[in-house]
């Protein structure tokens, strides 16, 4: 799964060097697209997305012909994660999917987008691996920590950090891209790393005795994974996207079913080319928000997790002291749920 690249951070990489994760600017060729019957008469929708189990659970709607049903012409777009950012930002797309910092950053840079739904939020699949003999976050005090600074991951290890009293000045960090973690940790020159899915989950085959010691799992709502969608986009047409809204939890219900669940598992592990028995544990570490739930959150106004706006104050901080953009965010302008509490 690729997921999690700060886009401000991102581009000026790319100015430099080729993408050390998800292939800057290269972009799949696979594509899906719903076919429209002729009685209707909405736009065509145009979304973006990519390979987390959260977006990968749209395939499910597409499949099941849940866009057809409900009368909407909706075009799904497959995209590398960073290049559905660069995509969205540029116009190709009225939507995408992307965590609720990034839509910040691509806010920041030029490619505003408004979040109107919650798909997720990671539950266990973002880990901090320790070598054999580190048994808590507290025993990585004193050590050398591989992570790719200023992303989600990093992110994540503070989080960790402060929940044993510890801050960063207590560790040295490693400036390491996510996809070099697993060798990095297995070369003996750090004693964690910090990475998602799959390579958190590499990191520990690798690495005999390896434990991980904290996870997305510990800090629920940590992240927010969300779909974004263009203010003018979102302005011509809310009738159609609060049926998209409408339709994602009806996916979300379908994936939940026990009785449907094993063929909503093999949608999604087909849309990335893995065996279903593969793909299960990746879904199992994403937890899937109901309607009930998501209004919950997107309710909320409390500082923290619990809510989006909470979650997404504790980014927007993180990303402007780490310089991944120089001024905070308007919360306000990025965020409206609207939709989503009106069904």
């Amino acid at each position: 799964m690729k997921r999690f690249k700060s886009l401000g951070v991102t581009l000026a990489a790319c100015a430099l060097t080729a993408s050390l994760f998800t292939g800057c600017g290269k972009e799949t060729s696979s594509e899906t697209s719903t076919e429209p019957s002729e009685e209707m008469a909405s736009p065509t929708l145009t979304i973006g997305y990519s390979d987390w189990p959260g977006w990968v659970a749209w395939e499910v709607a597409v499949q099941k012909g849940f866009f057809e049903k409900a009368g909407l012409d909706v075009k799904f777009e497959w995209f590398e994660y960073v290049p559905s950012m660069d995509a969205f930002a540029s116009k190709q797309l009225d939507a995408v999917c992307m965590t609720n910092g990034d839509t910040l950053v691509t806010g920041a840079t030029g490619g505003k987008g408004v979040m109107i739904l919650i798909n997720d939020y990671s539950d266990g699949n973002d880990i901090v691996v320790a070598a054999p003999g580190i048994e808590t976050v507290a025993d990585l005090k004193g050590k050398s920590i591989g992570v790719e600074l200023g992303f989600v991951s990093h992110l994540l290890l503070n989080n960790g950090l402060k929940s044993a009293g510890l801050t960063e000045s207590d560790v040295t960090l490693v400036n390491v891209p996510t996809d070099q973690t697993p060798q990095t940790l297995a070369s003996g020159d750090v004693s964690a790393i910090v990475a998602w899915q799959p390579n958190s989950g590499q990191a520990l085959k690798a690495v005999a005795g390896s434990k991980a010691v904290y996870s997305s799992a510990d800090a629920p709502g940590l992240i927010y994974d969300v779909l974004a969608v263009s203010p003018e986009s979102l302005a011509a047409n809310p009738e159609e996207w609060k049926t998209v809204v409408k339709v994602w939890y009806e996916t979300v219900d379908f994936i939940k079913d026990p009785a449907t669940r094993d063929e909503a598992i093999a949608i999604m592990a087909s849309r990335v080319e893995l065996e279903p028995e593969e793909y299960a544990p990746f879904l199992e570490g994403t937890y899937l928000l109901t309607l009930d739930e998501a209004k919950e959150i997107a309710s909320s106004t409390e500082e923290g997790f619990g809510s989006l706006l909470g979650s997404t104050k504790i980014v927007d901080s993180f990303q402007v002291e780490n310089e991944v953009y120089a001024e905070p965010q308007d919360m306000d302008s990025y965020i409206d749920m609207s939709l989503l509490l009106s069904l």
